[in-house]
Protein backbone atom coordinates (compact mmCIF):
# COMPACT_ATOMS: atom_id res chain seq x y z
CA UNK A 1 0.00 0.00 0.00
CA UNK A 2 3.05 2.28 0.28
CA UNK A 3 1.29 3.95 3.35
CA UNK A 4 -1.05 5.29 1.15
CA UNK A 5 -3.84 3.46 3.65
CA UNK A 6 -2.08 5.18 7.05
CA UNK A 7 -3.90 8.53 6.64
CA UNK A 8 -7.73 8.96 5.64
CA UNK A 9 -7.62 12.54 3.99
CA UNK A 10 -4.51 10.47 1.59
CA UNK A 11 -5.63 9.36 -1.76
CA UNK A 12 -3.82 6.55 -3.61
CA UNK A 13 -2.54 7.55 -7.05
CA UNK A 14 -4.91 4.73 -8.60
CA UNK A 15 -7.75 7.02 -6.53
CA UNK A 16 -8.64 4.92 -3.99
CA UNK A 17 -9.25 6.41 0.16
CA UNK A 18 -8.57 2.88 1.42
CA UNK A 19 -9.39 3.57 4.95
CA UNK A 20 -12.94 3.90 3.75
CA UNK A 21 -12.52 0.68 1.71
CA UNK A 22 -11.52 -0.63 4.76
CA UNK A 23 -15.08 0.59 6.55
CA UNK A 24 -16.99 -1.25 3.75
CA UNK A 25 -14.95 -4.52 4.29
CA UNK A 26 -16.40 -4.32 8.02
CA UNK A 27 -19.70 -4.01 6.80
CA UNK A 28 -19.70 -7.04 4.28
CA UNK A 29 -17.99 -9.00 7.59
CA UNK A 30 -21.53 -7.88 9.44
CA UNK A 31 -24.78 -9.82 10.12
CA UNK A 32 -26.84 -8.94 6.89
CA UNK A 33 -29.67 -6.85 6.75
CA UNK A 34 -32.51 -6.64 4.13
CA UNK A 35 -35.31 -4.14 3.02
CA UNK A 36 -38.35 -4.60 0.74
CA UNK A 37 -40.48 -2.28 -0.67
CA UNK A 38 -44.00 -3.02 -1.58
CA UNK A 39 -47.28 -1.55 -3.00
CA UNK A 40 -48.54 -0.22 0.48
CA UNK A 41 -45.53 -1.70 2.78
CA UNK A 42 -42.18 -2.00 3.37
CA UNK A 43 -40.55 -4.23 5.22
CA UNK A 44 -36.52 -4.45 7.02
CA UNK A 45 -35.22 -8.09 8.23
CA UNK A 46 -31.99 -8.75 9.63
CA UNK A 47 -30.01 -11.59 10.78
CA UNK A 48 -29.48 -11.80 14.84
CA UNK A 49 -26.54 -13.41 16.56
CA UNK A 50 -27.33 -15.80 18.78
CA UNK A 51 -27.15 -14.10 21.94
CA UNK A 52 -25.02 -15.26 24.86
CA UNK A 53 -26.55 -17.47 27.53
CA UNK A 54 -26.73 -15.38 30.36
CA UNK A 55 -27.17 -11.89 27.97
CA UNK A 56 -30.59 -10.16 27.55
CA UNK A 57 -31.22 -10.46 24.03
CA UNK A 58 -33.51 -7.64 23.65
CA UNK A 59 -30.75 -5.39 24.92
CA UNK A 60 -28.81 -6.28 21.49
CA UNK A 61 -30.95 -4.94 18.36
CA UNK A 62 -30.35 -4.49 14.71
CA UNK A 63 -33.55 -2.31 13.74
CA UNK A 64 -33.93 1.05 15.80
CA UNK A 65 -36.61 3.58 15.75
CA UNK A 66 -35.34 6.82 14.80
CA UNK A 67 -38.93 8.79 14.93
CA UNK A 68 -42.54 7.34 14.81
CA UNK A 69 -42.66 6.92 11.28
CA UNK A 70 -38.53 6.14 10.33
CA UNK A 71 -36.80 2.91 11.46
CA UNK A 72 -33.32 1.94 10.95
CA UNK A 73 -31.26 -1.36 10.46
CA UNK A 74 -26.84 -1.76 10.16
CA UNK A 75 -24.89 -3.91 9.33
CA UNK A 76 -21.07 -3.37 10.48
CA UNK A 77 -19.66 -2.58 13.76
CA UNK A 78 -22.66 -2.18 16.18
CA UNK A 79 -20.77 0.62 18.50
CA UNK A 80 -20.60 2.19 15.31
CA UNK A 81 -24.56 1.59 14.65
CA UNK A 82 -25.68 2.93 18.07
CA UNK A 83 -23.55 6.54 17.20
CA UNK A 84 -25.38 7.50 14.06
CA UNK A 85 -28.59 6.13 15.38
CA UNK A 86 -28.43 8.92 18.26
CA UNK A 87 -27.23 11.70 15.69
CA UNK A 88 -29.97 10.16 13.49
CA UNK A 89 -32.37 10.85 16.62
CA UNK A 90 -31.27 14.24 17.21
CA UNK A 91 -31.43 15.50 13.92
CA UNK A 92 -35.56 14.13 13.98
CA UNK A 93 -36.27 16.02 17.41
CA UNK A 94 -34.20 18.88 16.05
CA UNK A 95 -36.21 19.26 12.55
CA UNK A 96 -39.68 18.35 14.88
CA UNK A 97 -38.97 21.65 17.04
CA UNK A 98 -37.55 23.83 14.16
CA UNK A 99 -39.90 22.84 11.34
CA UNK A 100 -43.00 21.76 13.31
CA UNK A 101 -43.20 18.77 11.10
CA UNK A 102 -41.63 15.00 11.21
CA UNK A 103 -38.56 14.65 8.86
CA UNK A 104 -39.08 12.81 5.63
CA UNK A 105 -37.42 9.78 5.02
CA UNK A 106 -35.32 11.40 2.16
CA UNK A 107 -34.21 14.32 3.93
CA UNK A 108 -32.77 11.82 7.20
CA UNK A 109 -31.19 9.18 4.97
CA UNK A 110 -29.11 12.34 3.23
CA UNK A 111 -28.19 13.59 6.54
CA UNK A 112 -27.20 10.20 8.07
CA UNK A 113 -25.17 9.77 4.53
CA UNK A 114 -24.11 13.50 5.08
CA UNK A 115 -22.81 12.88 8.71
CA UNK A 116 -20.57 9.32 7.17
CA UNK A 117 -19.01 11.57 4.91
CA UNK A 118 -17.93 13.81 6.81
CA UNK A 119 -15.82 11.16 8.04
CA UNK A 120 -14.13 10.31 5.07
CA UNK A 121 -12.48 13.76 4.88
CA UNK A 122 -11.37 14.91 8.33
CA UNK A 123 -8.22 14.11 9.73
CA UNK A 124 -8.10 12.38 13.36
CA UNK A 125 -11.23 10.18 12.61
CA UNK A 126 -12.11 7.38 10.97
CA UNK A 127 -14.98 6.34 8.59
CA UNK A 128 -18.24 4.59 10.24
CA UNK A 129 -17.78 0.74 9.44
CA UNK A 130 -21.53 0.43 8.90
CA UNK A 131 -23.83 1.05 6.12
CA UNK A 132 -27.79 1.64 6.67
CA UNK A 133 -31.06 0.54 5.29
CA UNK A 134 -33.88 3.37 6.13
CA UNK A 135 -38.04 2.49 5.46
CA UNK A 136 -40.67 4.84 6.46
CA UNK A 137 -43.94 6.30 5.38
CA UNK A 138 -43.91 9.96 4.90
CA UNK A 139 -47.24 12.10 4.88
CA UNK A 140 -47.53 11.12 1.09
CA UNK A 141 -48.54 7.95 2.62
CA UNK A 142 -45.63 5.91 0.01
CA UNK A 143 -43.53 3.39 1.31
CA UNK A 144 -39.81 4.42 1.11
CA UNK A 145 -36.52 2.51 1.06
CA UNK A 146 -33.34 4.02 1.56
CA UNK A 147 -29.90 2.85 1.84
CA UNK A 148 -26.09 4.83 3.19
CA UNK A 149 -23.02 3.15 3.02
CA UNK A 150 -19.54 4.58 4.52
CA UNK A 151 -18.49 6.44 1.83
CA UNK A 152 -21.67 9.04 2.41
CA UNK A 153 -23.79 7.85 -0.60
CA UNK A 154 -27.35 7.56 -0.31
CA UNK A 155 -29.79 5.97 -2.83
CA UNK A 156 -33.63 4.88 -2.78
CA UNK A 157 -34.16 1.17 -3.77
CA UNK A 158 -36.75 -1.13 -4.20
CA UNK A 159 -35.54 -3.84 -2.57
CA UNK A 160 -31.32 -4.42 -1.09
CA UNK A 161 -29.27 -6.20 1.24
CA UNK A 162 -26.14 -5.34 3.08
CA UNK A 163 -23.54 -6.92 5.30
CA UNK A 164 -22.58 -10.76 4.78
CA UNK A 165 -23.13 -12.41 1.21
CA UNK A 166 -25.05 -9.15 0.38
CA UNK A 167 -23.77 -9.84 -3.37
CA UNK A 168 -25.76 -13.13 -3.24
CA UNK A 169 -28.88 -11.74 -1.16
CA UNK A 170 -29.24 -8.80 -3.86
CA UNK A 171 -29.00 -11.34 -6.59
CA UNK A 172 -31.98 -13.41 -5.15
CA UNK A 173 -33.98 -10.43 -4.63
CA UNK A 174 -33.29 -9.49 -8.19
CA UNK A 175 -35.12 -12.58 -9.25
CA UNK A 176 -37.81 -12.62 -7.45
CA UNK A 177 -38.84 -9.43 -6.39
CA UNK A 178 -42.19 -8.32 -7.86
CA UNK A 179 -43.65 -4.60 -8.16
CA UNK A 180 -46.71 -3.80 -6.44
CA UNK A 181 -46.00 -6.80 -4.14
CA UNK A 182 -49.12 -7.03 -1.31
CA UNK A 183 -47.67 -6.99 2.43
CA UNK A 184 -47.88 -10.55 2.82
CA UNK A 185 -46.03 -10.76 -0.16
CA UNK A 186 -43.41 -8.43 0.80
CA UNK A 187 -42.57 -10.00 4.06
CA UNK A 188 -42.52 -13.64 2.68
CA UNK A 189 -39.68 -12.46 -0.12
CA UNK A 190 -37.66 -10.51 2.89
CA UNK A 191 -37.44 -13.74 5.06
CA UNK A 192 -36.74 -15.86 2.23
CA UNK A 193 -33.95 -13.69 1.30
CA UNK A 194 -32.44 -13.97 5.06
CA UNK A 195 -32.85 -17.63 4.81
CA UNK A 196 -29.96 -17.55 2.20
CA UNK A 197 -27.63 -17.09 4.54
CA UNK A 198 -28.96 -17.93 8.04
CA UNK A 199 -29.24 -21.55 8.49
CA UNK A 200 -30.55 -21.62 12.17
CA UNK A 201 -34.35 -20.43 11.07
CA UNK A 202 -36.75 -18.19 12.67
CA UNK A 203 -34.89 -17.79 16.43
CA UNK A 204 -32.54 -15.95 14.32
CA UNK A 205 -34.33 -13.59 12.22
CA UNK A 206 -36.02 -10.07 13.28
CA UNK A 207 -38.67 -8.36 11.28
CA UNK A 208 -39.95 -5.39 11.52
CA UNK A 209 -42.34 -3.44 8.48
CA UNK A 210 -44.75 -0.09 8.09
CA UNK A 211 -47.92 0.33 6.25
CA UNK A 212 -49.23 3.11 4.89
CA UNK A 213 -53.17 1.39 5.58
CA UNK A 214 -52.26 2.85 9.43
CA UNK A 215 -53.52 6.17 9.88
CA UNK A 216 -50.40 7.07 12.07
CA UNK A 217 -47.54 5.43 10.45
CA UNK A 218 -45.91 2.74 12.95
CA UNK A 219 -43.53 0.48 13.31
CA UNK A 220 -44.35 -3.23 13.96
CA UNK A 221 -42.06 -5.85 14.74
CA UNK A 222 -43.25 -9.70 14.23
CA UNK A 223 -42.82 -12.43 17.40
CA UNK A 224 -41.01 -15.46 16.48
CA UNK A 225 -44.02 -17.47 16.03
CA UNK A 226 -45.27 -15.22 13.35
CA UNK A 227 -41.77 -15.51 11.84
CA UNK A 228 -41.76 -19.24 12.28
CA UNK A 229 -44.76 -19.36 10.57
CA UNK A 230 -43.88 -17.27 7.35
CA UNK A 231 -40.84 -19.93 7.14
CA UNK A 232 -43.00 -23.43 7.72
CA UNK A 233 -44.83 -21.64 4.79
CA UNK A 234 -41.78 -20.86 2.87
CA UNK A 235 -40.82 -24.23 3.39
CA UNK A 236 -43.86 -26.48 2.34
CA UNK A 237 -43.50 -24.38 -1.07
CA UNK A 238 -39.92 -25.52 -1.72
CA UNK A 239 -41.41 -28.98 -1.02
CA UNK A 240 -44.17 -28.99 -3.34
CA UNK A 241 -41.80 -27.33 -6.04
CA UNK A 242 -39.51 -30.07 -5.78
CA UNK A 243 -42.57 -32.75 -5.94
CA UNK A 244 -43.51 -30.94 -9.02
CA UNK A 245 -39.65 -31.72 -10.78
CA UNK A 246 -39.61 -34.81 -9.38
CA UNK A 247 -42.28 -36.26 -12.23
CA UNK A 248 -41.03 -34.53 -14.71
CA UNK A 249 -37.42 -35.82 -14.36
CA UNK A 250 -38.63 -39.44 -14.15
CA UNK A 251 -40.48 -38.84 -17.51
CA UNK A 252 -37.17 -37.23 -19.41
CA UNK A 253 -35.50 -40.54 -18.13
CA UNK A 254 -38.11 -43.17 -19.48
CA UNK A 255 -37.69 -41.12 -22.66
CA UNK A 256 -33.84 -40.99 -22.84
CA UNK A 257 -34.63 -45.21 -21.69
CA UNK A 258 -37.08 -45.40 -25.14
CA UNK A 259 -35.10 -43.56 -26.81
CA UNK A 260 -31.93 -45.86 -26.29
CA UNK A 261 -33.76 -49.14 -27.04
Amino acid sequence: MSGYDRALTVFSPDGHLFQVEYALEAVRRGTCAVGVRGKDTVVLGVEKKSALKLQDARTVRKVNLLDSHVCLAFAGLTADGRVLVNKARTECQSHRLTVEDPVSVEYISRHIAGVQQKYTQSGGVRPFGISTLIMGVDSDKVPKLYSTDPSGTYAAWKANAIGRNAKTVREFLEKNYVADADHHDALKLAVRALLEVVQTGAKNIEIAYMTVTDAKPTVHNLDVHEIEALVNEIEKEKEAEAEKKKPTAAGSAANLASASS
